[in-house]
């Protein structure tokens, strides 16, 4: 699994977690649909910490309760 795929499968099973579709999660932090939309679909493969921290702020949560998760302690090292 790499970052965007960790990241992508967290944001869905926080979704899943507070009974959220990927639109109205958008409604939450004030993020448009169109920018959740392009990190589900793959069209934006690295969104910034501050569209993450949007995201936690939807979901009542901290970016470490984000980030304090198995897939993100076993990422293998992406440089080539």
């Amino acid at each position: 699994m790499n970052t965007y795929e960790a990241v992508l499968f967290r944001i869905k099973e926080l979704c899943e977690l507070n009974d959220l579709t990927i639109n109205g999660l958008s409604y939450k932090p004030g993020l448009s649909q169109s920018t959740l939309k392009s990190i589900t679909n793959g069209e934006s493969t690295n969104p910034g910490i501050v569209t993450l921290k949007k995201i936690c702020d939807g979901l009542d949560i901290s970016l470490y309760d984000f980030f304090d998760t198995d897939y993100f302690r076993n990422l293998e090292q992406e440089l080539k």
